[in-house]
């Protein structure tokens, strides 16, 4: 798949799955931009990319502030986009007892405000048949224990990311999301810190592993490529088979 000559926004770029897919979207010639809130982790992206068609936004898109300095970058570079992946996010797993406001608002304020506001705050700057994509997740169909807030955040993501397919459709962007099942990234090792519970996640798949980033990173590049030009409004599970999988 060819990307020469493309721009590539990135949110959430500089860990993960964002970062695997930075990565792969340099490889097939595009110039990305990858946001992040720790100038650390962006310079440490930075290094480990080590190509010019690489750069950095220290941008937190779950206020408008952070969004601001993202359309400042995009605005400045004198680019317009041809893909925009709104893949930062945050989890926290608690059960109902146990969630605080402020788990709330991260989560509520990262996933959902975030991802929507700066889908908006950039349409100036997207080209007409350009692709957008949500990175979602299995638990907004699943009911799992302790992901009530982070489930919610998605499940509401799903519905802004089928709205804004039909609404975009008149300038020829595509909307989709990509759904991933347990992915071993740095937030998921965060988030599940036990070899035990991690061992747990691994066998609720059908393949009974965790996936990769870099798995995940390859269903953005498809979707957001011209091979997928008849694909959008839809969800694509990219599970190992998490949400089909007949547990014995």
């Amino acid at each position: 798949m060819n990307f020469e000559n493309k721009n590539v926004v990135i949110t959430g770029g500089s860990t993960g799955i964002g970062f695997a897919t930075a990565k792969a979207f340099i490889a097939n010639g595009a110039k990305v931009f990858i946001t992040g809130r720790s100038v650390e982790n962006l310079e440490r992206a930075a290094a480990k990319i080590n190509n010019s068609n690489l750069k950095t936004v220290v941008s937190d898109t779950s206020n408008f502030a952070g969004i601001d300095e993202l359309v400042k970058a995009v605005a400045d570079s004198g680019s317009s986009i041809d893909v925009l992946f709104l893949n930062a996010g945050t989890a926290v797993f608690e059960s109902i007892e146990n969630v605080t406001e402020a788990d709330f608002d991260a989560q509520f304020n990262t996933n959902v405000k975030g991802s929507f506001f700066t889908l908006q705050k950039l349409l100036p700057y997207v080209n007409n048949g350009a692709s957008v994509l949500f990175t979602s997740s299995t638990v907004a169909t699943a009911a799992n224990m302790g992901a009530i807030v982070y489930s919610a955040t998605k499940g509401a993501l799903n519905k802004i990311a089928q709205i804004a397919a039909n609404e975009l459709v008149e300038r020829q962007i595509r909307v989709n999301v990509v759904s991933p099942g347990p992915v071993r990234t740095e937030g998921f090792d965060k988030a599940v810190t036990t070899d035990e519970a991690k061992d747990h996640f691994a066998a609720s798949t059908a393949l009974q592993r965790l996936g990769t980033p870099d798995e995940i990173a390859k269903t953005v590049v498809f979707l957001a490529s011209d091979e997928a030009s008849f694909i959008t409004g839809t969800e694509l599970l990219v599970d190992g088979g998490y949400t089909t999988y007949a547990r014995k």
